[in-house]
């Protein structure tokens, strides 16, 4: 069977390599025929049905959905984050005083909810409808071969797919990262997360919470109605317990951490666990392959910036991968993607350490650490320009922002 050749294939058809694929095609129209390689099936991804999953989306990644004209259809079901509370206190004080509050703009909200399912519907109806993208799914990918400046990938169907370019945005575990033979360095964790949503019987204001407890973080996250995703770590063995326990006995867990402030408690569907662990890929490119998401990086939740983190690799690609057409260069070429690199692997690399650290220094339950910690979230508590600055860095709105982050084409 003859190769079928396009100008990018992207192994991976999630958040990530979706937004990566209509940046591309939006900033430069006909410039780019790109081929995105996906598991799922195209009908399942068009269901949007909700799962219990929700993400955090930071105003940055708002303004790239803005661009991507994604946002307009997502605001609906995307709750704004109007207030942050973050206590320290163990596990059996049925009262926590709040140590360190965060109010951002009404303007300009730093943070919003919204289910998984929807964002991805949205970004994989918008890919359907774009000329410049061919999605292959459900397929895989199952061979990759590099031979000068083309890359070829075998898909388990049998088709072949050339390129001068391939992504592996196919996540954690990416099995084109292994073809391309760049290894990762993994950090294993005693800690399980657990995840979910649970509907509530009072308002929740748009106030997000954050309980630091001996066993990890807990956050109730607002959404969209009398809603809030659940994001829990817990020591493995007790993550078990908790997991066999029936409705009933789940909500009395949920509520000896959360409290009863949002009245009674339901869960709209089954909460879910995963063992934590973090990975960090030696390097983020290889001959004629780029790394994104959480091929290239996969970040302690504590962080909040999983998602957000790979979609800034999404933004800083196209714009590299724009700048390069633009100027004739060949956008496989080491040159090129060298600059995509040093972009991004610093700043993963720093939000990586500094997430594995707060973990930590949180979930430490002994008296004097915990007296220092609260003594330290008091102090920042009382600095409006230090809250300030650590909203902004929560917002995304730090650093070398590339321009689909500010709400620009590249």
């Amino acid at each position: 069977m003859a190769d079928e050749t396009f100008d990018l294939v992207i192994g991976g058809g999630s958040f990530v390599g979706l937004a990566l694929a209509l940046g591309l095609a939006k900033s430069a129209p006909g410039g780019f025929r790109i081929a995105i390689v996906e598991r799922m099936a195209p009908e399942q991804a068009r269901q949007g049905k909700f799962d219990g999953r929700a993400v955090a989306l930071t105003a940055s990644a708002k303004a790239l959905l803005e661009a991507l004209d994604i946002w307009p259809q997502l605001e609906p079901d995307a709750q704004p984050v109007t207030a942050i509370d973050i206590t320290d206190s163990p596990l059996d004080i049925p009262l926590r005083s709040v140590l360190l509050h965060f109010e951002p703009s009404v303007e300009e909200p730093t943070a919003f909810i919204t289910e998984n399912a929807r964002l991805r519907q949205l970004l994989f109806a918008a890919a359907e409808a774009c000329s410049e993208i061919t999605l292959v799914a459900p397929d895989t990918i199952s061979a990759l071969d590099v031979v000068e400046a083309r890359a070829t990938v075998t898909l388990a169907s049998g088709r072949s797919l050339a390129a001068p370019l391939v992504v592996a945005a196919d996540g954690q575990e990416s099995a084109l990262r292994g073809m391309a033979g760049v290894k990762v360095v993994r950090w294993t964790s005693k800690q399980v997360a657990i995840t979910g949503t649970i509907a509530h019987e009072k308002p929740h204001g748009g106030r997000a919470m954050q309980h630091f407890l001996p066993s990890g973080p807990f956050a109730l996250l607002p959404m969209t109605g009398n809603r809030c995703s659940v994001v829990w770590t817990e020591r493995a063995d007790e993550a078990r317990r908790i997991m066999a326990l029936d409705e009933p006995g789940m909500i009395a867990e949920i509520e000896k951490r959360a409290g009863f402030a949002l009245g009674q408690l339901s869960l709209p569907a089954k909460l879910a666990s995963y063992p934590l662990t973090m990975t960090m890929a030696r390097a983020f490119i290889a001959p004629r392959v780029a790394l994104a998401g959480d091929a290239a990086h996969a970040l302690h939740w504590i962080a909040g910036q999983g998602l957000n983190h790979g979609l800034k690799d999404a933004a800083a690609l196209v714009e590299v991968l724009v700048d390069a057409a633009r100027l004739g260069l060949d956008i496989g070429d080491v040159t090129v993607l060298q600059r995509y690199e040093r972009w991004r692997r610093f700043d993963s690399a720093t939000s990586a350490a500094s997430g594995a650290a707060l973990n930590l220094l949180f979930s430490n339950g002994n008296t004097p650490v915990r007296m220092i910690r609260q003594f330290g979230l008091g102090m920042v508590d009382r600095l409006p320009p230090l809250k300030k600055m650590l909203m902004q860095e929560a917002a995304g709105l730090t650093g070398r922002l590339p321009k689909l982050l500010q709400g620009r084409l590249a």
